[in-house]
């Protein structure tokens, strides 16, 4: 009994340092965890244990279900998709209508893009066809070079040519202008982009764009509209002659989720402190110009609330994004080519009091975007989708009440399947907690089909699923001894006195995973694919067993762990699972020793397979999370982190800068004498902003020390000299270098980065960091 009452111990101290590195130290928490685990020192019986266990996942679920990482934020929008699948439903005969530049229209009238006077008189055959509104999903922002007056001045400029068109009206000779006046009209609604980050564009001149007509009701507390707003940095108007004749516009912008899906659009954005309408909202309002009142923004404390227009009340969320209720894949909505509307091959009313989108879908000009119904969404359909959404008033609702209800739901399903597991036998357990999960599927099917509500299952799901499988694990793991357990987890991995260590001694590691200083080491064969093909499989297998034993050999004698084989690489790292004195000194050791062996095995390769083999190593030191990594089923003591992949990417730098390997500057200031180092670079990897210095390093012996010195010191005159800006005298340096030492790749490197700076001198911002595009 006192055994077990130990092993609670010991498991409740891991359950409260989990939820402590999970919180970040948070005294409340910490507190709870530890009153916890100080009431059931004293109790007797297993259950007990589980339902600890169970309350802290519970919470911790419900942690992220407030913060919502990323990752779990994908999976949700997943299962949304899955819903809408499910429960979608296609409108009544809309009054949306697409107008569309498809591949017919381009056969019969050329290539895009068209000349504005022939989008002039397919805009006006549409308003004449009864169009309520034409919104353009097609920017305009650039002159037509069609144009007489511009081919005038272009062949004037370029061929010094006067080009005269007789009988040509005035009327015809500016084609930009003929369609300003066909906007002049009629209600044409122009599509124009924002622009979110700062660029190296320089900014546009000002332009007047129509603002977003709207009064605002404010909550107590409610901050003004524009500040819960998606903001532009900037815009990508229409040409200016265009937009001072169209009454109404709209951007066209829509926001993906981070899985490239589009669920929900802004129907404002705020650029300038004014707040402006996305284009099918802008159509929407020119179509029913007249006939209602300015729509009603209503703002609460949490952000924006709902957009009324007329008697219709768009709900949205805070920042004032409106989910789209898809109601079908691509082609749901009428199409009606624009060859067939030039060629009057439709009726005197085919738009009479519809909405019309004027888009593509020819090959290499349509707005490509994916919906949850479709992968291959024309973008013009959106605008379609949305203006039949609310003038159906069918829209897919999140009300205030919702995020409370889910949160209620995570806490009944938690505890409900830890209580189940804690005190119910195994043929109740795996039903009930089926039905649990039946039930919120079901739930949230039944919410969004019959009240266009979205009441997520998700994390309901998610709670359930966490503690049925983790607290059956709990139950596994009590009756498992742990020397056993430690002893498979690393027998494999690092040296018997460290397996000898752990098993003595646990409580001097974590299994669960820790933030640690780590050295990472990865080495990979140059080439190695081209160099297999020449051999069999039988033969690859046999010569990758004799380059991995030695090897593996010497990171296990110089005190490292292996992580992994990654093909023809190998990850490995010092430090843990225990604390290892001068790890980096020891992973670079272990990388001289790599290196002075594939001597050797190049001989016996040559002899048994024809070939020689090459190795680049990369070696960096730095904060990684070690621990076990994976799922709950199947897991691997490994380490993860930023540093881990910049150490991935030294290793593959290897090879550009022709040697063996690459240390970062981290590790340069914790390795001492009589070690040589040289630096390559200060870069960006790929995937990163942040610039490291990275170094090769030497151990020459005495007869090479003089050569190599004279060359390293030739060398780092010519770096200082490229670092200064002084490229002329670094051009000449490494010049004179590369022709004593012609196998030096790094020289050559250099020498052509000086001439190209000859040429193109850097700005005055220019830091000398060279960003790789490439692992």
């Amino acid at each position: 009994m006192f055994g077990f009452v130990k092993l609670k111990k010991k498991v409740f101290k891991n359950i409260a340092r989990i939820t402590d590195n999970f919180f970040g130290g948070q005294n409340k928490v910490k507190a709870i965890v530890t009153t916890i685990s100080y009431l059931f020192k004293k109790m007797q019986h297993i259950q007990w244990t589980v339902v600890a266990a169970g309350f802290i996942i519970t919470l911790v679920i419900a942690g992220f279900y407030v913060f919502k990482p990323s990752y779990l934020q994908l999976m949700e929008n997943k299962l949304y998709d899955v819903f809408l699948i499910n429960t979608h439903m296609k409108s009544s005969p809309s009054t949306v209508a697409i107008v569309d530049i498809d591949e017919y229209s381009i056969e019969r009238f050329g290539q895009w893009p068209w000349p504005r006077y022939r989008v002039a008189l397919l805009l006006k055959k549409i308003q004449l066809a009864g169009a309520l509104a034409v919104g353009n999903d097609i920017l305009f922002g650039e002159p037509d070079g069609t144009s007489p007056v511009v081919m005038q001045k272009m062949l004037k400029r370029d061929l010094q040519i006067d080009l005269g068109f007789n009988g040509l009206p005035k009327e015809l000779m500016d084609n930009d202008q003929l369609l300003a006046n066909v906007l002049n009209t009629g209600p044409f609604v122009l599509g124009y982009s924002f622009v979110f980050q700062e660029g190296e564009m320089p900014a546009p001149e000002a332009v007047n764009l129509p603002l977003f007509k709207a009064s605002q009701v404010r909550g107590a507390g409610a901050k003004q509209g524009r500040e819960y707003l998606t903001k532009a940095v900037r815009v990508i108007p229409p040409l200016p002659k265009l937009l001072e004749q169209a009454a109404h516009a709209g951007f066209m912008n829509t926001l993906t989720d981070r899985d490239g899906v589009l669920r929900r659009v802004p129907l404002m954005i705020s650029w300038e402190e004014k707040i402006y309408p996305h284009l099918s909202l802008a159509t929407l309002l020119s179509a029913l110009e007249g006939k209602i009142a300015d729509p009603v923004v209503k703002v609460t404390r949490g952000g924006i609330e709902s957009i009324r227009i007329g008697k219709t009340i768009i709900p949205l969320e805070a920042n004032g994004s409106m989910l789209i209720n898809y109601k079908g894949p691509s082609r749901t909505f009428s199409y009606i080519s624009a060859g067939h509307v030039l060629e009057d091959k439709i009726g005197p009313k085919a738009f009479e009091n519809k909405v019309v989108f004027l888009g593509s879908s020819a090959a290499g000009l349509m707005d490509i975007r994916v919906s949850p119904l479709d992968e291959v969404f024309p973008g013009v359909e959106v605008n379609a989708t949305i203006v039949d959404n609310i003038l159906n008033q069918e829209f897919i609702q999140r009300p205030d009440w919702v995020p409370g209800l889910e949160l209620v739901a995570i806490f009944l399903w938690g505890l409900g399947a830890t209580l189940l597991i804690g005190w119910a036998g195994s043929w109740m357990t795996l039903p009930v907690a089926a039905a649990l999960g039946v039930g919120a599927w079901y739930g949230g099917i039944w919410s969004l089909k019959t009240y266009h509500i979205w009441v997520s299952p998700f994390f309901p799901l998610l709670v359930l699923g966490a503690n049925f499988s983790i607290l059956n694990l709990f139950k596994f793991w009590f009756s498992e001894q742990k020397k056993r357990f430690y002893r498979s987890a690393f027998s494999k991995y690092v040296s018997k006195a460290v397996v000898d260590q752990i098993s003595d001694s646990p409580e001097k590691m974590s299994l669960d995973g820790e933030e640690k200083q780590i050295t990472v080491m990865f080495a990979d064969i140059r080439s190695f694919t081209t160099l297999s093909e020449g051999l069999s499989p039988t033969q690859v297998t046999m010569l990758l067993h004799d380059y991995f034993t030695p090897v593996t050999h010497s990171i296990i004698k110089n005190h490292g762990t292996l992580d992994k084989f990654i093909g023809d690489a190998v990850m490995c790292f010092w430090n843990a699972p225990l604390d290892v004195k001068d790890h980096q000194q020891l992973a670079v050791k272990t990388g001289f020793e790599m290196l002075a062996s594939l001597v050797e095995l190049n001989r016996e390769f040559i002899d048994k397979y024809g070939v020689e083999i090459d190795i680049g190593i990369g070696i960096h030191s730095g904060k990684c999370r070690v621990g076990n990594m994976g799922s709950d089923d199947l897991f691997d003591y490994t380490i993860i982190g930023d540093n881990v992949n910049l150490t991935s990417r030294l290793e593959g730098l290897t090879k550009f800068y022709g040697v063996k390997m690459i240390v970062s500057g981290a590790m340069k200031e914790t390795l001492s004498d009589p070690m040589r180092f040289q630096e390559l670079d200060r870069v960006r990897v790929k995937g990163k902003t942040k610039p490291v210095e990275i170094y090769t390093i030497y151990q020459p012996s005495a007869q090479e020390n003089d050569v190599l010195e004279t060359q390293l010191q030739a060398y780092e005159s010519g770096l200082a000299a490229y670092k200064a800006k002084d490229f002329d005298k670094a051009h000449g340096i490494f010049q004179t270098l590369c022709d004593q030492y012609p196998d030096t790749r790094i020289n050559d490197i250099y020498r052509e980065r000086c001439a190209f700076f000859m040429e193109n001198p850097p700005g005055p911002d220019w830091d000398g960091v060279f960003t790789h595009k490439t692992k």
